[in-house]
């Protein structure tokens, strides 16, 4: 989640987030997450972020058994590692994140 935060220009601010709901914070701050919100009036990063989500959901948490909450916290960081190292993107050419960093890595040629 950090590098998607570094994407869409997370301050870690949450004197940034004007509609933010008082209750998500709290929520978000005792599950020890950092609130980040998008920039105000920035479509282009809200479409990123809520694009995330819909495909989090969709591929992670609606194929999974979720008793509870407990549950879906405990499994987050595998799914983050299966979606930034094995998931296609098909913005990324159908390649993993990771694996589309290797590709750009690799072609960097270096002039010297």
């Amino acid at each position: 989640m950090e590098a998607s935060g570094r994407r869409i220009g997370c301050s870690g601010s949450l004197t940034t987030a004007i509609f933010a709901a008082h209750k998500t914070i709290e929520i978000a701050l005792a599950l020890n997450l950092e609130p980040c919100f998008t920039p105000v009036e920035s479509p282009e990063s809200n479409g990123m972020a809520e694009a995330f989500v819909k495909t989090f959901k969709r591929d992670y948490v609606r194929i999974t058994a979720l008793p509870g909450a407990d549950t879906a916290l405990a499994l987050i960081e595998n799914w983050m590692e299966d979606y930034n190292t094995v998931h296609p993107h098909s913005r990324l050419g159908y390649r993993s994140p990771r694996e589309h960093i290797a590709t750009q890595s690799q072609s960097a040629v270096c002039p010297v």
